[in-house]
């Protein structure tokens, strides 16, 4: 019951935000393509500025699943790093642990990516590590717990079972499926990062 309440409200913000969130999110979207509530199908006003770049900040922390203050705490970090802030921002998130758990194929959504790293499942160059939003370094070796190796769902992940509908894996990762490893092999570019997102709004959204 809980699993599909969750899945219903990810729907939900799934077809809010317009885009898709999950593969089963994506599923939900094929039959409505449009907002939910009952003026969903209802043509919209033309939204603000405000509203636009709020909706593309949302977008993006819906996508890495996390909190307003890990958002912003980004951000700052990504306005004070050389370079362009927006990619800077995308690149920093998508270097979570959780993140390149889901882009090595372990899980199938972000969700089930977090909730692996706080059951203590994974591990960094041989240690475990139980914080999501862990930064993971170039040359580092993600892998899972030998004892967690004979999980159903990291079995299932190991077959490459969610290899149909995770996007192809990134060229910064190196991964070997089978043996459930993966190295990042150095920092993430933007234009290889599989998130959907026009960062320079979210710059403007925080810049305001």
């Amino acid at each position: 019951m809980a699993n599909n309440t969750r899945a219903r409200r990810t729907a939900r913000l799934s077809r809010a935000l317009g885009i898709a969130l999950t593969p089963k999110a994506a599923k939900y979207m094929e039959r409505r393509p449009y907002g939910p509530g009952e003026h969903g199908r209802a043509r919209k006003k033309q939204d603000s500025d405000y509203a636009v770049r709020l909706r593309e900040k949302q977008r993006l922390r819906a996508q890495y699943g996390i909190r307003e203050a890990q958002m912003t705490r980004a951000f700052e970090e990504a306005r004070r790093t050389k370079g362009l802030t927006g990619e800077n921002l995308i690149e920093l998130l998508e270097m979570r642990l959780d993140a390149l758990v889901l882009r090595a194929g372990f899980a199938r959504t972000i969700a089930q990516a977090r909730q692996l790293v706080v059951h203590r499942h994974i591990m960094v160059d041989g240690i475990r590590v139980d914080r999501p939003s862990f930064r993971v370094g170039e040359g580092q070796l993600v892998h899972v717990h030998s004892r967690s190796e004979t999980m159903v769902p990291l079995q299932v992940a190991a077959a490459g079972a969610h290899r149909d509908v995770l996007p192809q894996v990134p060229a910064y990762l190196d991964v070997k499926l089978d043996a459930l490893q993966a190295r990042l092999v150095r920092r993430p570019k933007r234009s290889e990062v599989p998130v959907t997102c026009e960062e320079q709004l979210v710059v403007e959204f925080y810049a305001r």
